[in-house]
């Protein structure tokens, strides 16, 4: 289909303010690496190529009379100039406006944000995570080019900018315009000339590039023929012996728009039932939108080499770290986004394609545990939401699992290093949930527990509090909150200590129980004597069968749950101050005592007293008390 040229004058428009910040950082050198931008260049032709190949599936006639894929890089040392063109599906007027004058993707300020803090060198890293790779050609010119034909189109257009807050467009002479796709024309700043030499070009093609699905040629002057320095070829449809390590990484670093190596790759192709080759790489570090809320995976799809899209759930979303891709040739090249959806090939693939990237993992623990290790701190957090959400992996994602300990320190444990170290009797593992491990390992409910030698994991992601509830049991143990229920901690001995008197059971004390029992009432569900405290006077637990006090938490903060039920409050009869509460008769003494106790628990257990004056007050009046005696 074709439309007609409507002759439009040439318009300038200004950048929407977050490029207008990005472009001013650019071209103010935050990243010490400009040769990335060719490599984001070839990484958007080679996407156009590929959204070419696709569309034309539907209608052939958009290929015309050239249907190979091409990527030419044109260089003029003289004129300080490098024009990137490809042959793809090209860009209408309002795309043009829509690419390269927004940035679509969400995320944009915090990126910002980001490479402001960021120290020179670093940024690089981030520009492919955020799709904003076109504008890192203003770090290398001061003034860029582009003109496009979408294919099918007899319009052409043009767009210009120095980089410096605003761009024109226009329409461009058809005549002078590619047939289809897009012509990127850079005009090379001083320091940047060098980048139209032969020599330097082909270098940066093959070490960034050498592996995109495009064939690219370079014309080492205007008017010299184009000689073609890649195939094009697709790695992926190679065995893994004719694969090296440089290319995997280089693959990878154009795949995915990242800049480190990646911790784990998966290559094969499986055969039988359904075929299909699959690539996936685990990244070296985080990507930034790894916590993204829609929790949206990076794998690309293709069917016979024909890219078909990058939206559909060909993971679990707790792998949604990983980035490659798969290739089948049991989809229609025509498939729609509705039998992606629906489709059993897809289903089965998926499943197969996650049980690979599970065993390559547990294959990592075994053989280099560092390497694992990595890799778990940067994932784990992630890895764990398969626990709630994948019944079928939960056991093999338990085994992989690690984590921070009473007894760990700094180190990682195994849910089966604590299974065998568990104590002689011990039916559960226990477990504190909580916003950081600092918090976590000060707080008092651990204090039995240490008291006693009793291992705790320490849980400070917040999946963790949602996870344990899906895992009945780790090879016969059950999963155990510290903070809730009964602590059932009589049948272990103090390590290293005489079993000393117990002041649970004098009158004394009973009375003071029962007094802030009565007290409390409409705050807490009960006042009891702790078996879990050593050292704290107070703590608050929840009530068996409600839920643990972290996951409580994140439920009301969700708007999952209304209110809070009443947390129990335990009272540690060993601590001097709980015993000189108990023998003081003073009612109002007394009174302002347990309420005292009670935001003495709550702080401890991150929260702030209920009412900060009356509790400042009631702190005054102890003090005032305390003075005079």
């Amino acid at each position: 289909m074709t439309t007609d040229t409507v002759e439009k004058p040439a318009e300038t428009h200004a950048f929407e303010a977050d490029v207008a910040r990005l472009l001013h950082m650019m071209v103010h050198s935050v990243y010490s690496d400009k040769d990335i931008f060719l490599r984001e260049l070839i990484s958007n032709a080679a996407d156009a190529c590929e959204k070419l190949r696709y569309e034309a599936i539907e209608n052939p006639a958009l290929l015309a009379q050239d249907a190979d894929s091409r990527i030419t890089l044109s260089l003029d040392e003289a004129g300080q100039k490098i024009v990137i063109e490809d042959n793809g599906i090209g860009m209408s007027r309002e795309e043009m406006i829509e690419a390269l004058g927004t940035i679509a993707r969400s995320g944009t300020r915090a990126f910002l944000e980001r490479i402001q803090a960021n120290k020179a060198g670093e940024g690089a890293q981030l520009i492919g995570q955020f799709g904003v790779g076109f504008y890192s050609c203003f770090m290398v010119a001061d003034r860029v080019d582009v003109v496009s034909r979408r294919a099918g189109s007899s319009e052409a257009w043009q767009w210009s900018s120095d980089g410096k807050g605003s761009y024109s467009i226009a329409a461009a002479d058809p005549a002078s315009a590619p047939s289809r796709g897009t012509r990127i024309t850079l005009h090379l700043m001083e320091d940047a000339k060098s980048y139209a030499s032969r020599w330097t070009i082909e270098r940066l093609v093959k070490e960034q590039s050498g592996h995109v699905p495009v064939p690219i040629r370079v014309r080492e002057k205007p008017e010299a023929e184009p000689a073609q320095i890649t195939d094009g070829s697709a790695l992926w449809t190679k065995s893994k012996a004719e694969v090296t390590n440089e290319e995997y990484q280089g693959f990878y670093q154009s795949l995915s728009g990242e800049y480190d190596e990646p911790a784990l790759t998966v290559h094969f192709r499986a055969e039988g039932r359904h075929e299909y080759t699959a690539l996936a790489f685990i990244p070296g570090s985080q990507p930034f939108d790894m916590f993204d809320p829609d929790r949206k995976g990076r794998m690309k799809l293709y069917v016979k080499r024909v890219f078909i899209t990058d939206d559909a759930e060909l993971l679990p979303r707790y792998l949604r770290f990983v980035r490659g891709l798969i290739d089948t040739a049991d989809l229609p090249l025509n498939v729609s986004r509705e039998m992606i959806q629906e489709s059993p090939i897809l289903s089965a693939i998926r499943k197969g394609v996650t049980s690979r990237i599970l065993t390559a993992i547990e294959k990592l623990a075994e053989t280099d545990t560092e390497a694992f290790l990595k890799l778990w701190s940067n994932f784990g957090s992630v890895l764990k939401e398969g626990i709630y959400e994948d019944f079928e992996k939960r056991d093999q994602l338990l085994a992989l699992s690690r984590f921070r300990t009473t007894t760990s320190g700094e180190a990682y444990r195994s849910l089966a290093d604590y299974v065998k170290d568990a104590k002689e009797g011990q039916e559960a593992i226990y477990y504190l949930a909580g916003g950081s491990l600092e918090q976590l390992a000060a707080s008092p409910q651990l204090e039995g527990f240490r008291a006693r030698g009793i291992e705790v994991l320490l849980l400070a992601d917040q999946i963790d509090s949602f996870w344990v509830m899906n895992a009945p049991q780790f090879e016969g143990k059950s999963f155990k909150s510290v903070s809730q229920g009964a602590a059932d901690l009589a049948q272990f001995a103090k390590v290293g200590a005489e079993v000393a008197a117990s002041g649970t059971s004098s009158p004394a004390l009973q009375d003071l129980l029962t007094f802030a029992k009565e007290r409390l009432a409409d705050q807490v569900s009960d006042v009891r004597s702790s078996e879990r405290l050593t050292e704290s006077a107070v703590c608050l637990i929840a009530a068996e069968g409600s839920y643990d006090r972290q996951l409580e938490k994140i439920l009301q903060g969700a708007g999952r749950i209304d209110g809070g039920t009443k947390p129990v409050l335990e009272v540690n009869p060993e601590h001097a101050m709980i015993q000189s509460i108990a023998a003081t008769q003073d009612p109002a003494f007394r009174e302002d005592a347990v309420l005292l106790l009670l935001d003495q628990a709550r702080v401890l257990d991150g929260e702030k007293p209920a009412d900060p004056r009356a509790f400042a007050e009631r702190l005054q009046r102890v003090f005032a008390r305390a003075a005079q005696v």
